[in-house]
């Protein structure tokens, strides 16, 4: 069997800042409320007329990752494409980065596993290259939530949260010691409505949603995103302490072995609460969120591709990758860089 490694990365994200002072004047927030709260100081919309959308942005990571790794995109056998707000409905945006990418004929899988989709989607190309059927693998997390938001006081608990932005990475056959040691996948549907888009969708339509869009039913069916804030918090940092255990015990590491690990980044508070259950250093953790705020399956991605950029990861270093959101779905990898 082979072992795969991460021969390359890239990000991109808008130009356009958007910042909580800029979010108080078009709703009833303001900046210490959204830090005390979530950290976030800062995020990327795509802005009207800049040319960026989801498929875009990924090809505009995918880029940056492709000259980094090396590889030339004529060598790149399948493509992974994880998030939860594509250009179209159906189909999905990873045959737009084939398109755009001009890459004729290869394969293009769409992950929908909205915060963990990078995990999974790493995950897919491992076993992919492993089975020995794939030799390099595009993976990108890509997400456009400013497209989505209701950007008003009633919204302000979910909108202030999320950015746009999009992460890259090229998973490659390992010629040496670097590998993805091991993923770890796990999903609970009974709290699927707790962290939800309901409609649009086959069993709420459109035309429905727009007349009903100012308010949500009981069954949280509306227009926008909903998240029961607390509840999400509470499982997500017992979720992220188990499925990190669950990858350092696969691969008889404990929390001392760990180097760097790269969370999801949903809430600032989230993260500094799984770093102190682990007793890490600061330099052990990286946190960007500050910055970007949540941008779902692009945010490991881009977190990773900073903390490599600066130095903060290198070769030989024992990386943990850890995600839990909407689905709920969690995930984690373990990876000797």
């Amino acid at each position: 069997m082979y072992s795969s490694k991460i021969s390359g990365l890239g990000m991109y994200v808008p130009e356009n800042v958007v910042t909580n002072d800029d979010l108080s004047k078009v709703m009833d927030t303001n900046d210490e409320w959204i830090q005390e709260r979530t950290g976030i100081k800062e995020r990327r919309h795509i802005k009207k007329g800049d040319g960026n959308s989801t498929a875009v942005m990924g090809v505009k990571a995918a880029k940056v990752a492709l000259e980094r790794s090396g590889i030339h995109k004529d060598n790149i056998d399948l493509i992974v494409f994880a998030t939860l707000s594509p250009d179209y409905y159906f189909p999905g945006c990873g045959v737009q980065v084939q398109e755009l990418l001009e890459m004729p004929n290869v394969p293009a899988i769409d992950v929908r596993n909205q915060c963990s989709g990078f995990v999974y989607a790493l995950s897919i190309a491992d076993q992919y290259i492993k089975t020995g059927m794939y030799t390099n693998v595009l993976v990108v997390g890509s997400e456009n939530h400013s497209g989505g938001l209701d950007m008003t006081t009633r919204g302000r608990s979910v909108s202030v949260i999320f950015g746009d932005g999009a992460g890259a990475a090229i998973v490659s056959r390992s010629n040496d010691d670097s590998a993805i040691l091991s993923t770890h996948m796990h999903s609970e549907g009974k709290h699927a409505k707790e962290l939800a888009l309901i409609g649009p969708s086959t069993g709420h339509w459109v035309p429905e949603i727009i007349a009903e869009s100012d308010t949500a039913t009981d069954d949280h069916i509306t227009y926008y995103p909903y998240m029961n804030g607390q509840f999400v918090f509470k499982n997500a940092v017992t979720r992220f302490a188990e499925v990190i255990m669950e990858g350092l015990k696969a691969n008889s590491m404990t929390p001392d072995d760990i180097d760097m690990l790269i969370p999801h980044q949903a809430n600032l508070r989230i993260a500094q609460f799984i770093q102190k259950k682990f007793k890490l250093s600061n330099d052990r953790v990286f946190n960007n969120i500050q910055k970007y705020g949540n941008t779902t399956a692009a945010s490991i991605p881009i977190a990773l591709t900073e903390a490599w950029e600066q130095g903060k990861i290198q070769k030989g270093d024992k990386v943990v990758l850890a995600a839990f959101g909407s689905g709920f779905t969690w995930a984690s990898a373990v990876i000797n860089w």
